[in-house]
């Protein structure tokens, strides 16, 4: 690919700019010329290079002089010694602020390189919610290094065309900008799997000299049938590109030929009337595959994406895949968002529909920010909403929400608003109720039911699939958890205090404010939440508390009153599956790093290895008055029988108890193990459930374990 020179880019971009914008860009290339002198790229040529043909990438989609600025001073801020202060004096303050959105977080020592990525993104990302322009520009940036990734180590270029892979094209992809995001998959496919590339390039160009005729065949076939109806359009053949074909052959398991053998083509037309009666005709010349008619006018893609999308069977047996689509959607499918600058001066019309769905998607993306635990965690979710397809369901009311396809339900009340879905407690699909785990189809009609003092169910987190859902659910387990360590701290404080004779609203503030500095902790909430999370022993942060005040007196502790267990504690409070012990068993608390108190039986196997660390054990004993209900394990050896399970069953049933999960493994031809998780309110119940279990006949033992 010839290099561009200043003259030539000026020539590309006087075309549509005024020459005092064609000024200021010439006015930024002799300003990066002089930062970057003396600097080199890896290829070996002057780096101003490198900026200069971003910038060309960024004319030919017609961008505002400011962006071609900022493009050809988009590494000044990073590589050189230049001030962002300075380019703001020069250029001005948009300039600068581009150029700062841009750049990379140079001055920070990160742990790893997934760390670094993770903050850059994030510090990208909220740039560009304040000037969309930052993405635009970052792409380029990307394509041209993509261009150029061959003057690069194997080790670094696998490692950036995986990212572009995974972050860049997908983002130019979600904008609409489908011819940068084209050729970013076709370099990051060459860069990453050479081999898989070349031979599949090898397959497509011995493919297609057969194909050609029947290509031209076809196309003059649309053609003829559209003059004969008198609909002025321009039909051109679609080449499928390689990733294409790489991901359709991974994704569905297909060989090559039956990839390769579709045919595609694109009508472009005037108006959006026309398009649906091209439908029509292109129906009547071939007939149409049931179910695959996609009506993108009607409802874009969430990238403003519109066209109709329609399948039929061609004259050779094979499919024919037809485009149709207006010449702004044609812009709008190029181009995507930076349609909205290539006709900024033009009628507004809904040209600029890609640009506020992009908005949108920012705005949607910045809310995550604010749950997301960490720049990492907030990266996993953008990979997450970067997703190729969609499925389209309604509210009552007839409104229109976009999901990712296999979203269910919970994704659906997350999508509508955050408090829908944390009060969710069902759902109706069609005016029938449905699990919350249910997949979601395009067309359906969804009601969310809401309860007042309902809350997320961590299990939602194996079936949600939306970052948004996802984000918003572990937030608020993430502060759900904080609460439930806080109060059990206190407990805990409150219980070792009181063994020295002290209570806990005699600790001073002063007091506080020592051990606090001494634990390099803000608040006294996160003292008590490192506690209840196990973080801390209790029994050491009660005796340095009250030693506080005069370290010479020495504390004397009394026995040891037990915690009560109620149950209801939460997360941080947790009964293992080891034992599963249930209210009336002799039990020992555990205390364990980020988890709390693990409670066990106390003839646990388990509780042996404990017994090195008597610093981390806790005595704790069962409210007197609980009315939660526990899981706990029954084991039931019953002869071979029809039957056998569902009399067991029954009785189980009739005893109030909720069967959570049942297991069932042959010993020899004549007797059969179950292994029951049953449900209980404590020893007495299960006592009466056992004692109804061995009235069913064939049952032969009964044990806990």
């Amino acid at each position: 690919m010839a290099m561009t020179t200043l003259s030539e880019l000026e020539k590309r971009i006087g075309g549509y700019l005024t020459p005092d914008e064609v000024e200021k860009v010439r006015h930024a290339y002799e300003f990066g010329a002089i930062a970057h002198e003396g600097q080199h790229r890896e290829s070996g040529e002057p780096y101003i290079h490198h900026p200069l043909e971003v910038a060309g990438i960024l004319g030919d989609m017609h961008m505002d002089h400011q962006t071609l600025v900022a493009a050809i001073l988009h590494d000044v801020i990073e590589d050189t010694g230049t001030a962002k202060k300075e380019i703001g004096k020069k250029f001005g303050r948009g300039v600068a602020e581009l150029v700062d959105g841009v750049s990379k977080l140079a001055r920070i020592e990160f742990d790893s390189h997934a760390e670094a990525q993770a903050h850059n993104f994030r510090k990208m990302l909220m740039a560009m919610s304040n000037d969309i322009r930052v993405i635009i520009v970052k792409l380029a940036d990307r394509l041209h290094n993509m261009r150029t990734l061959g003057a690069l180590a194997p080790e670094k270029r696998r490692r950036i065309a995986r990212e572009t892979l995974d972050i860049y094209a997908p983002i130019a992809q979600r904008l609409g900008i489908n011819n940068i995001r084209l050729e970013l998959e076709e370099l990051g496919f060459a860069a990453l799997y050479p081999m898989r590339y070349r031979i599949l390039n090898e397959q497509v160009i011995k493919a297609r000299g057969h194909r050609k005729e029947i290509v031209n065949k076809l196309k003059n076939a649309l053609k003829r049938r559209l003059r004969q109806e008198r609909i002025p359009a321009q039909v051109a053949g679609r080449e499928k590109h390689l990733y294409g074909i790489y991901q359709k052959m991974l994704g569905k398991d297909l060989p090559f030929n039956e990839v390769h053998d579709v045919y595609a083509f694109r009508i472009v037309v005037d108006d959006v009337e026309t398009c649906y009666r091209v439908v029509g005709t292109v129906h009547n010349l071939y007939k149409p595959v049931p179910g695959k008619f996609k009506d993108y006018v009607a409802i874009p893609k969430s990238n403003g994406y519109q066209s109709l999308h329609t399948v039929l069977f061609g004259p050779y047996g094979v499919p024919l895949e037809v485009q149709i689509r207006t010449r702004d959607m044609d812009d709008v499918a190029e181009a995507g968002i930076a349609a909205h600058w290539l006709y900024k001066s033009g009628s507004p019309g809904d040209r600029s529909g890609a640009h506020k769905r992009a908005r949108e998607w920012l705005r949607h993306v910045m809310e995550m920010q604010t749950t997301a635990g960490n720049p990492q965690e907030f990266l996993e979710h953008v990979k997450i909403d970067l997703f190729p397809e969609s499925v389209y369901a309604f509210t009552p009311k007839g409104d229109i929400i976009e999901l990712q396809k296999g979203a269910t339900a919970v994704d659906f009340a997350y999508a509508i608003h955050t408090d829908v879905g944390n009060g969710c407690v069902g759902v109706r699909i069609d005016r029938r109720l449905a699990p919350l785990s249910t997949h979601l189809s395009t067309g359906q009609t969804i009601e969310v039911i809401t309860a007042p003092g309902a809350r997320p169910d961590p299990a939602w987190l194996n079936f949600s699939v939306t970052a948004k859902a996802r984000a918003n659910i572990r937030h608020y387990l993430k502060n759900l958890r904080k609460s439930e360590a806080k109060s059990l701290g206190k407990r805990l404080l409150v219980r070792e205090l009181k063994m020295y004779s002290t209570s806990y609203d005699e600790i001073k503030p002063g007091q506080w404010e020592k051990l606090l500095k001494e634990f390099n902790l803000e608040h006294q909430d996160e003292l008590l939440q490192e506690v209840g999370f196990g973080n801390r022993i209790a029994t050491i942060v009660a005796r340095q508390l009250i030693e506080q005040p005069d370290k010479s007196k020495k504390t004397t502790r009394k026995n040891n009153a037990p915690l009560t267990i109620k149950g209801t504690e939460g997360m941080v409070v947790n009964f293992p599956k080891c034992c599963l012990p249930i209210p009336g068993d002799p039990i020992l608390g555990f205390v364990t790093t980020g988890r709390g108190i693990v409670v066990h039986h106390q003839t646990c196997p388990n509780v042996t290895e404990f017994r090195n660390h008597p610093d981390k054990w806790i005595s704790v004993a069962w409210e007197e008055k609980i009315d939660s209900s526990f899981p706990t394990n029954i084991r039931v050896d019953v002869i071979n029988q029809r039957g056998v399970l569902a009399k067991i069953a029954t009785e189980i049933a009739t005893q109030n108890a909720n069967i959570v999960s049942v297991e069932m493994k042959d010993r020899d031809d004549r007797y059969t193990t179950l292994k029951f998780i049953v449900d209980v309110t404590d020893r007495q119940h299960l006592a009466h459930i056992i004692r109804w279990i061995r009235r069913v006949p064939h049952v032969s033992k009964i044990s806990r374990r």
